[in-house]
């Protein structure tokens, strides 16, 4: 790593961001809800955490993550890069139906953040599982932004999320690289500890039904993988 003294296992996931672009901008709705963003000085995503709040309201949810009940993702649209390391994977949505209004691109935007939710859970848990102790995340960048992202990641880990006071944290991060190679620093851990300070802490639902309805989403997250090989094989048995 950058950093004298400190390894790096890097882990990752092939698409989040991009993945979320995605889902929203092949929606029948995008446009519409693009325009009532727009009218109300907000992004499309802010938006749909409005509309998802009101959604819960409406139907009387204990909680508006489970609104995404009847509907599943595995997020590897572009592959899995962790922890399974396969190119070939596809990205699954299991639940959809003709629905093509803006609560529907809503839902299935909830489905997506907690398809990549999952995903980081599942790496967390290899790496646990492999001499890592890892109980508390950091956020950054411009998904850190995102409330119902952050939420929905510490409640789906158990465990809390520390978000970096300075809202720019990725520019800040280039900020620092600079000054220490300015030498205005001895090192790259003396410029972090003088211009780098966290900032709120996001924790998981204290509400027991949270954590009892990821778990059993997250086996039906890991499920689908398992599905997709069995149905590549039965595939390539066909061919040969």
């Amino acid at each position: 790593a950058m950093i004298p003294e400190f390894w790096l296992t890097e882990c990752g996931q092939s698409a989040t961001g991009a993945l979320l672009d995605y889902i929203v901008q092949n929606h029948a709705a995008a446009p519409l809800l693009a325009n009532q963003a727009a009218s109300q000085s907000m992004s499309i995503y802010e938006l749909m955490n409005k509309i998802l709040l009101s959604m819960a309201h409406e139907q009387n949810m204990s909680f508006p993550s489970a609104l995404s009940q009847d509907t599943h993702v595995l997020p590897d649209f572009h592959g899995n890069r962790s922890p399974v390391a396969d190119p070939k994977s596809k990205g699954v949505i299991c639940g959809l139906t003709l629905d093509t209004s803006e609560k529907h691109l809503a839902l299935l935007y909830l489905a997506t953040i907690q398809g990549i939710a999952y995903g980081t859970r599942h790496i967390v848990e290899h790496c646990n599982a492999h001499g890592h102790k890892i109980d508390t995340l950091l956020a950054c960048g411009g998904l850190a932004k995102n409330s119902l992202y952050i939420q929905e990641h510490a409640d789906i880990m158990g465990c809390p999320i520390i978000l970096p006071r300075e809202n720019e944290n990725v520019l800040l991060g280039a900020a620092i690289l600079g000054v220490v190679a300015a030498e205005k620093f001895d090192g790259v851990r003396d410029a972090m500890k003088a211009l780098n300070a966290a900032g709120k802490v996001v924790r998981p639902s204290s509400d027991p039904r949270v954590k009892k309805y990821h778990d059993a989403k997250y086996q039906i997250f890991r499920s689908l993988y398992e599905q997709q090989l069995s149905h590549r094989s039965t595939m390539a048995q066909a061919l040969h």
